[in-house]
């Protein structure tokens, strides 16, 4: 009972097929199926799916690999000299129970859930947790041979540093999107990001541990465990039975914010497009979290002053409905289903990164509800995304569904627009789908709005989203019927709810969203 996201994909005039649960689909019931059909346009590189309910993604996900059209002189031509051999690296987590269970207690007391048990490197756990000390990946390469490595963090709450000892590692990419190429020891990847790295087997014939270890953007009481996991780089050759050790850091935001910060996008690489100039809207997004009020009679409330926690964007801590998909509310007309008064501003204004004012109770309490922000055909849209300190101080990976953005300026900080916008780079920005927001501080993204549908924007840090930190944009559509969205396709997932579609563009008729048979279906097809 999941739908499926194809994370980064554009799904241009084909927002049906994008996967968000109750956000352009409801949910694919037990014994039934639905078929996902797009083109991809534009796109080439490192991607992923995965399950876009709940926490199921922690382990219905995979990785989502474009090439590049080939010709019979350059098969996958790349803007890099070609690599010997191409190796994903899913950093995952996994747990010993029910991830929906883990979600369920969390919700019962209105906290935090626990953390995972172990990280992953292609699934397996590593020798650094019980039981588990032959259950490594490794990698066999050949001395002096150049690899790409797809590396994409799948995981749910974390983001994660990587490093392999005694190398350096070669940014070419991130999500999907060519870089100028940038070494580095170090890389960090939030959870819905992909990095794709060039890694040459250019030291002594030798075993080399790889490892993933969580980056904590705030130090925690207790101290987080289990948060490295490890694999093996072997060399042709070796007969080493101890592979060199690695170092790698924990709660380093300066070597995270080195790393994001040093990334530019390659201008004349395939599929790159320009900044645009002119702004139509301007966002001030506050994201972080809040709290809400426990139920009526419910003493059991855990978090911060005996609330539950939640989260909010703009003060606005988003619901997903659960009768009817946005995306098909959009389309039919349908009303109830959400608002379009998203505020562009912050409803709430206070000293976002003063520390004195994380429990303040005043501050924390955020609105409940359905609503985004309503954008026409081709606006521009530029956005202050500005990172708050209550409840926790911490890194959030916003992503956007739909669209890839330039990423303008990120620091610490609260953003001001006079001193800030010197930094802007409307050159050679980043271009990216997820943007990891620095802890007390602020990051910039300017994209266009060109595909007509509801597209949902949300932190990668899957509990944060559940407890609304969240938002959409709903984009009308444009003025030809190549930017117009077309009707859904015949076997979208039915929803709970009944409605007249009789004033849509489709023929006159009432929709009643029960299931039929799947075998009866398919035998009348």
């Amino acid at each position: 009972m999941y739908p499926n996201t194809k994370h980064g994909i554009f799904q241009l005039l084909s927002g049906w097929a994008d996967g968000a649960e109750y956000v352009t689909q409801c949910p694919i019931q037990p014994s039934y199926s639905y078929t996902y059909r797009f083109n991809i346009t534009g796109q080439e590189g490192t991607l992923w799916w995965h399950a876009h309910s709940s926490w199921l993604r922690a382990t219905v996900h995979g990785a989502l690999i474009i090439y590049p059209r080939s010709n019979s002189s350059k098969p996958h031509p790349y803007p890099f000299p070609a690599p010997y051999k191409e190796v994903p690296i899913l950093l995952g987590e996994w747990w010993n129970a029910n991830v929906i269970d883990v979600v369920k207690e969390a919700n019962d007391v209105g906290t935090t859930p626990d953390m995972s048990d172990a990280f992953t490197i292609n699934g397996k756990v590593g020798d650094l947790y019980e039981c588990s000390e032959h259950d490594m990946y490794i990698l066999k390469v050949v001395p002096g041979k150049t690899y790409l490595l797809r590396v994409i963090n799948v995981g749910v709450n974390l983001e994660l540093f990587f490093k392999i000892a005694n190398h350096t590692l070669t940014v070419v990419a991130i999500d999907a999107s060519y870089t100028n190429h940038y070494v580095t020891d170090i890389i960090v990847i939030a959870p819905g990001q992909s990095i794709d790295v060039l890694f040459t087997s250019n030291q002594l014939v030798d075993s080399y541990y790889m490892a993933a270890h969580a980056y904590i953007s705030v130090p925690r009481e207790p101290v987080f465990t289990r948060t490295t996991t490890r694999g093996i780089i072997v060399y042709e050759g070796s007969t080493s039975m101890t592979p060199v050790e690695v170092d790698i850091p924990e709660n380093d935001n300066h070597v995270a914010h080195k790393f994001f910060t040093s990334l530019t996008s390659l201008v004349d690489g395939p599929h790159w497009v320009p900044v645009p100039l002119h702004v139509d809207e301007h966002m001030f997004i506050t994201i972080g979290l809040n709290s809400q009020l426990c139920e009526s009679g419910n003493a059991t409330c855990k978090g911060p002053l005996g609330l539950r926690d939640s989260a909010s964007m703009n003060h606005q801590s988003f619901v997903l409905p659960h009768t009817l998909s946005m995306l098909q509310a959009f389309f039919y007309g349908v009303s109830g289903i959400y608002t379009t008064d998203f505020p562009d501003y912050p409803v709430v204004e206070f000293n976002y990164t003063d520390l004195s004012l994380c429990f303040n109770q005043s501050l924390l309490l955020a609105s409940k509800g359905t609503k985004v922000k309503k954008l026409k055909y081709n606006d521009v849209v530029q956005i202050v995304f500005q990172n708050t300190v209550l409840v926790e101080n911490e890194n959030h990976p916003i992503h956007l569904h739909g669209f890839n953005f330039h990423v303008l300026a990120q620091d610490f900080g609260i953003y001001n627009p006079h001193r800030d916008q010197k930094k802007f780079n409307l050159v050679n920005p980043q271009i990216r789908n997820t943007i990891g927001v620095p802890t007390a501080g602020w990051a910039v993204i300017r994209f266009q709005a060109n595909n007509p549908g509801l597209w949902l924007m949300h932190c990668h840090l899957d509990m944060h989203m559940l407890w609304g930190l969240a938002t959409a944009f709903e984009i009308e559509n444009g003025p030809t019927s190549s930017s117009t969205l077309p009707p859904p396709p015949k076997d979208l997932p039915k929803c709970s709810m009944s409605f007249d579609i009789s004033n849509s563009s489709e023929p006159s008729q009432i929709i009643s969203f029960s299931y039929p048979n799947v075998s009866e279906e398919r035998e009348n097809d």
